[in-house]
């Protein structure tokens, strides 16, 4: 019978501990971030967080969108923050008393005489008084969140970023196809003149033989161009949260012109930066949780005052008796074997250990910055050049086709001008991308980058594919 109280005792805490786990005391739900998720003019921007069908196509907004919800780095930072947010809730328990219940029942036998002993008891335990740590332990456990926090946020605009970069490699990528099928065509349209030329009398076998070998070298360099974007839509799926062979179709390369938006003063932008960069929040936040763990390993040492109360009751062979008891206990750690000499110098240590990073922290992002504002800077003025090294490009390559086509020009000439036109195309096509990638690296270290980088300019237009 003893066995089956028993059984039937723990199965009635089993529905209140359900309901205990479900519950939020200390509101630490409210306290937790919400999961990443694009957002746009200050609202969550809600999609699906799901692949769209095969043949839809994918803007900028859907690819970061899909990123955030689903690469698992996101996640991953995002449940470390809820784990360092129950930490908080854990800290704040250890103000509240505890409550223990304990039932037993044994059979004692001696002299050949047997006899039953069962017991139950309540304690109520309060630690009334421990010098502080528990306040520097609920600091710490505060202070570790916010550190989570910002490295949530860290991680989301880290994801932004190389998501931006992969859906821009890929579209460089395919403007690379594109510049490769235009050069083929060019190509063949010299070996076409050059056959023609041939059968006239006017031409030579070499002057043949010169455009055939020009015309394979751009047939394979356009196989090559197909294959990298074949890669670069599988990395760009892989940042994504979805598998590499998964197919994707992007839409045209939004047209944009370099804007000053993120040029000025580099010294505002570094304490910009050193204001809103998340990870320097990180480590500002790591460093007062390891300054107040050298509080907390010094409290750890002193006397504590605590109360115990609660009732008892006892059976043994028939006769009961009830008892309640309440009091108060000092706890006086009289010696540890150095225990707590050396947890407060480990934790100083800690402290040191956080502050170095911390400053490494200030002085990264102060050369992220600079490093990114001198890349924008370059990219903004090379994408100038390049247009117009690919005008006089096309204009040459016009003329010298132009030209041999009349016969008062040679093959070399076409060749040379067709291979300068192609890599002129090759660098406008490198330049944007660079100046595009740049903008959102600077945007990145001044940590400003968010979905109004996505947003087109007003007048805006999207621009098919070079």
């Amino acid at each position: 019978m003893s066995r089956l109280a028993l059984a039937t005792l723990c199965a009635g805490f089993a529905t209140p501990l359900q309901a205990f786990e479900a519950s939020d005391p200390f509101a630490i739900r409210a306290l937790t971030p919400a999961r990443p998720a694009l957002t746009i003019s200050g609202e969550l921007h809600r999609m699906p967080c799901q692949a769209l069908p095969a043949d839809a196509v994918y803007g900028m907004l859907e690819v970061v969108d899909l990123a955030l919800c689903k690469n698992p780095t996101t996640r991953e930072a995002w449940s470390y923050a809820r784990v360092q947010a129950a930490q908080v809730g854990l800290a704040q328990s250890d103000f509240l008393p505890t409550v223990d219940g304990q039932v037993a029942a044994s059979r004692i036998r001696a002299d050949s005489r047997s006899t039953t002993q069962r017991n139950a008891s309540l304690t109520l335990s309060w630690l009334l008084f421990d010098f502080g740590a528990r306040s520097a332990n609920l600091e710490v456990a505060t202070q570790l969140f916010s550190a989570a926090v910002s490295t949530l946020d860290s991680t989301v605009q880290s994801v932004f970023l190389g998501a931006l970069q992969a859906y821009y490699n890929v579209q460089a990528a395919r403007a690379a196809v594109t510049a490769a099928l235009e050069s083929e065509r060019a190509s063949r349209e010299s070996l076409s003149a050059a056959e023609v030329r041939y059968r006239v009398g006017t031409g030579t076998p070499a002057d043949r033989l010169q455009a055939q070998t020009a015309w394979s070298q751009t047939t394979l360099f356009r196989i090559r161009a197909e294959g990298v974007l074949r890669n670069s839509l599988g990395r760009l799926a892989n940042i994504m949260g979805l598998d590499a062979n998964q197919p994707l179709r992007l839409d045209d390369i939004p047209a944009s012109a370099p804007v000053a938006g993120f040029e000025g003063d580099v010294a505002t932008l570094i304490a910009e930066a050193r204001e809103r960069r998340p990870e320097l929040k990180a480590a500002e936040a790591e460093l007062k949780a390891a300054q107040y763990g050298v509080a907390y390993a010094r409290a750890a040492g002193l006397p504590t005052l605590s109360l115990n109360a609660g009732p008892r009751w006892e059976d043994i062979g028939g006769a009961s008796a009830n008892a309640s008891s309440i009091g108060l206990i000092v706890n006086l750690p009289l010696f540890s074997g150095f225990n707590t000499t050396y947890n407060v110098r480990a934790a100083e240590a800690r402290t040191d250990v956080q502050s170095a990073r911390r400053d490494n922290v200030r002085q990264q992002v102060a050369l992220d910055v600079w490093e990114a504002y001198q890349n924008l800077s370059t990219a903004t003025q090379t994408i100038r050049t390049t247009l117009d090294l690919l005008a006089s490009a096309e204009q040459s390559e016009r003329v010298a086709l132009g030209r041999y086509k009349a016969g008062v020009g040679n093959i070399l000439d076409v060749l040379n001008a067709q291979s300068a036109l192609a890599n002129a195309r090759l660098q406008r096509i490198q330049a944007m991308l660079d100046w595009q990638v740049s903008r959102a690296t600077l945007a990145r270290a001044v940590g400003a980058l968010d979905s109004r980088l996505l947003l087109p300019a007003e007048g805006g237009k999207k621009a098919s594919n070079p």
